[in-house]
């Protein structure tokens, strides 16, 4: 079992052991939730889940060709009617 102390200021520190076996890294957030009145659970959030804006730009990165003008794209697609 791994014990810490809480500081006047109400900080923990996360036992060594237990962050490497986590890999916890600094900066990282943590989920404290009250399971009853004497017990305290504590998990790792999701990572920030993707939303719809997080694809802006991903076709430019995989993208092949120069980019074109969305006329230029409406053009090509008009003369193949």
């Amino acid at each position: 079992m791994n014990d810490s102390v809480v500081t006047e200021r109400g900080q923990v520190s996360v036992p060594a052991s237990l962050r490497r076996a986590m890999g916890l890294r600094p900066g990282q957030k943590l989920h404290w939730e009250q399971v009853s009145e004497r017990e305290i659970r504590v998990s790792l959030p999701a990572e920030n889940p993707l939303g719809p804006l997080a694809m802006l730009g991903y076709a430019r990165r995989i993208r092949t060709t120069p980019p074109r003008r969305t006329a230029d794209w409406m053009r090509e697609l008009r003369e193949g009617e």
